[in-house]
């Protein structure tokens, strides 16, 4: 039976999403010769464009194809329809697609494949939600509410800097816990922060923010073990901090349910809220374009509304 009849006649219905997600495809489909040449992206990236191409190999395996070589624009839309299907938010839809994308011109460019048969994929667009920004009050209590009487001096002294530099300084989860002591000039109140694609950039911090990693310095070798190096922020473990230590530092804190990347959103709008020049925020941002900086004058323009039909009296 030719290839593409058998394909044809599998339904994508009868694929498990659990046999998709744990077995690992063949080594015909060289994953990890993909992902070793992604050298300029940052370890969250490279992992998460890993997990969609081994998503999408073990579906097609399912599918009757063992082979990059054997798929074509067909099998990936359809495999685009069943991520539709099991119900898969249009982001991470449009991510997995842009993953098939870099792997299938990596293939190309390797010569393992002629013809590359995500050239015209498509993702659905996305639903153009706005980032959520915390209001004032909100940020207060990260920053300034109460704490459990029985909790940890130390812990309280990092979550604050924590908190403080996450606010002041608009950097990704990521960024922050892979700060290390010689990133911060603190004369300066300014730290060095290694972003996406491994590019640096200096960020300024406020005052309350250098005088959190002041107190945070004073104390942090009694919490941070010599494993640890010169990691600027520690955990329970004395290990470097992780990105899943800050949820828990914010769920700890926050008055509601709050994303650690809610403060990054919240830094870019408050800063335009006051005045801020858009150049100036997606450079501090580290966005490549100004394209992604640009939503957050979205976020700006609809509070700016609500404000003034709150307080017009003609509104």
């Amino acid at each position: 039976m030719p290839l593409c009849e058998r394909v044809r006649r599998i339904p994508s219905d009868v694929v498990d999403v659990r046999t998709a997600t744990r077995v690992a495809p063949r080594a015909a489909w060289r994953v990890e010769a993909f992902t070793t040449s992604l050298t300029s992206s940052a370890a969250n990236t490279v992992a998460a464009y890993r997990r969609d191409v081994e998503q999408f190999a073990a579906w097609a395996e399912d599918a009757g194809v063992d082979d990059p070589v054997d798929v074509d624009r067909t099998l990936l839309r359809r495999y685009v329809g069943w991520l539709t299907s099991q119900g898969r938010a249009k982001r991470s839809i449009a991510r997995a697609v842009s993953s098939l994308r870099r792997y299938f011109a990596h293939l190309r460019r390797e010569g393992v494949v002629e013809v590359d048969p995500s050239m015209s994929l498509r993702a659905p667009k996305g639903d153009g939600r706005l980032p959520r920004v915390l209001d004032h009050e909100a940020v207060d209590v990260l920053l300034d509410g109460p704490t459990p009487e029985d909790e940890p001096h130390w812990r309280r002294v990092r979550d604050d800097a924590v908190l403080e530099v996450l606010y002041a300084s608009g950097v990704r989860v990521g960024e922050l816990c892979g700060l290390d002591l010689d990133s911060l000039d603190l004369s300066a109140g300014a730290m060095s922060v290694w972003g996406k694609g491994s590019k640096q950039r200096r960020v300024p911090l406020g005052e309350p923010a250098v005088a959190a990693l002041r107190a945070w310095i004073a104390i942090r070798a009694e919490v941070v073990s010599s494993e640890a190096g010169a990691a600027l922020f520690g955990n329970e473990r004395g290990r470097r901090l992780t990105p899943r230590d800050v949820r828990r530092i914010i769920d700890r804190r926050a008055d509601r349910p709050t994303h650690p990347h809610a403060l990054r959103h919240t830094f870019a709008t408050h800063l335009l809220d006051g005045g801020a020049d858009l150049r100036a925020v997606q450079e501090l941002l580290g966005h490549a374009d100004v394209s992604t900086t640009q939503r957050y004058t979205h976020i700006s323009n609809h509070r700016l509304r609500d404000a003034y039909a709150e307080a017009h009296p003609r509104a």
